[in-house]
């Protein structure tokens, strides 16, 4: 069988599909179609720019609540029925295989068409052409672990009979994926019940669909992928560097001699947060000795060094943006590292970790120590992305990327006293690409640490529910 008569078979079939979309058939579909609907809301925030491949009438999309929504399916007839139903989302027709729309998207949607399709690696590349460096593709696709039970389904009469499909494992996604220039962020397990079953259905497909061994008998893989970063273009952005300081004073002439300038030049931003010691005497005495320095000086307004953070960001100019702890247990000198692979689009979040290299004898305490690793997995599993460890400060990003993360803060609300979850849990809701970076950890030279082991340790806890529930078991 050639291309074409694979692709006039399938539309043949759609487009009886779409005449006789018997009620049984919606009605049995019904519920799974609601969870992969809510799966997807998830996923992509209302008001983007989002393009669905293989659109049929368009529900998925329009239940997005896209600013700008276009749909493109082969089937003349879905299209039209698509376009009397929601007549906001702008439909096309044609072959996925061969699409070019001469525009870009922040979020592509292939729901159940993988499966469905002559050549996958062919439709990713016209997907590719679709893409800004920031655009999110979305897949979702049968397991082949479902292969048998939906032929029985079929035979049964409980599920309209199908053409041949191509039943893809996760790493055959994946690889299709990597060949056609996506680099994968995270992929999840969603729905073992594809029907409604009070109390069971949802206890299923929201929680234990995500564990295993369930998880390896769900029916559909999701997968979000970015293009990958090609090579930086325009000028270098400006850094600008935030250092929240509370009772900093002996470290502040440090501060100013280490941290080196980078890309288009380094604002250094201090927010000194009501210390005990004369800090902010300290930082005005040494500003006028490094008139070179783009320096700025503010008093935080409330409590935390959450607030002192998101203080320093607001007040900062620099298109990219770093957080610098102000004992300097993390060299300033490492910063050029962050600031390369930021720039390159290598990471679009970077984040310090404390626990690879071997630290100073009095760095970290052993019971934090042991509580950083257990922390690192459980973060890791719950967020979809590794993340070796939660408390490094050194954390970097864009300042666009960050004001999609600042946007979206109301999903999580005011929860994290420390800065670092609002900003790692922030992250990993937009997808974005979280990338650990190894720092050699030293010891403080000056002062105490404000870390209380046991007290902290449970506010981690607390952080660890609010991911189960606001992130992983959705």
């Amino acid at each position: 069988m050639s291309q074409a008569e694979y692709t006039n078979s399938r539309r043949r079939y759609w487009d009886d599909f779409s005449d006789d979309l018997p009620e049984r058939w919606k009605g049995i579909r019904h519920y799974y179609l609601h969870r992969l609907t809510s799966s997807y809301r998830f996923l992509v925030p209302e008001g983007m720019r989002v393009l669905e491949l293989g659109c049929g009438q368009g529900d998925l999309l329009a239940a997005l609540r896209p600013a700008y929504g276009v749909g493109v399916d082969f089937s003349a007839k879905m299209i039209a029925h698509g376009r009397n139903r929601f007549p906001q989302v702008h439909f096309h027709e044609g072959d996925v295989h061969c699409v070019d729309l001469g525009e870009t998207f922040d979020y592509i949607i292939l729901s159940d068409l993988v499966g469905d399709l002559w050549d996958v690696q062919k439709v990713l590349a016209s997907v590719l052409r679709h893409c800004h460096p920031g655009t999110r593709v979305l897949i979702n696709s049968y397991s082949r672990v479902w292969e048998i039970p939906r032929k029985i389904a079929e035979v049964l009469g409980v599920a309209r009979p199908q053409p041949a499909q191509n039943w893809f494992t996760g790493d055959d996604i994946e690889n299709l994926l990597y060949l056609s220039g996506f680099d994968t962020i995270r992929t999840t397990t969603d729905i073992l019940c594809p029907v409604y079953v009070p109390l069971l259905a949802a206890l299923l497909n929201r929680y234990l669909v995500k564990l295993w061994p369930f998880r390896l008998f769900a029916m559909t893989y999701f997968f979000v992928s970015r293009p990958k970063p090609g090579v930086p273009n325009g000028p270098e952005p400006v850094v600008s560097v935030i250092v929240a300081a509370r009772n900093e004073e002996g470290n502040v002439p440090a501060i100013f001699e280490r941290v080196p300038r980078m890309g288009g030049g380094t604002e250094l931003i201090f927010v000194e947060g009501g210390s005990q010691d004369d800090t902010w005497g300290a930082i005005e005495r040494e500003m006028p000795r490094y008139p070179h320095l783009d320096v700025k000086l503010f008093k935080q307004p409330g409590k935390g060094k959450g607030d002192a953070v998101r203080t320093g960001f607001r007040e900062a100019t620099g298109g990219i943006l770093m957080i610098l702890d102000a004992d300097l247990t993390v060299p300033p000198e490492d910063l050029p590292r962050f600031y390369e692979i930021v720039r390159n689009g290598t990471a679009e979040f970077a984040n310090g970790v404390r626990l690879v290299y071997p630290m100073e004898d009095r760095a970290m305490r052993f019971f934090n120590h042991i509580g950083n690793r257990f922390f690192s997995f459980a973060f890791s599993w719950l967020l979809g992305q590794r993340i070796k460890d939660t408390l490094c400060s050194t954390k970097v990003f864009s300042r666009d990327n960050y004001a999609q993360i600042a946007a979206n803060r109301a999903y999580f609300g005011d929860f994290d006293p420390f800065g670092d979850f609002d900003l790692i849990f922030g992250a990993a809701k937009l997808n974005l690409k979280i990338v650990d970076v190894p720092v050699r950890y030293g010891e403080r030279k000056y002062g105490e640490t404000n870390i209380q082991r046991w007290r902290h340790g449970v506010i981690l806890l607390r952080m660890v529910l609010t991911a189960m529930r606001r992130i992983k078991f959705v």
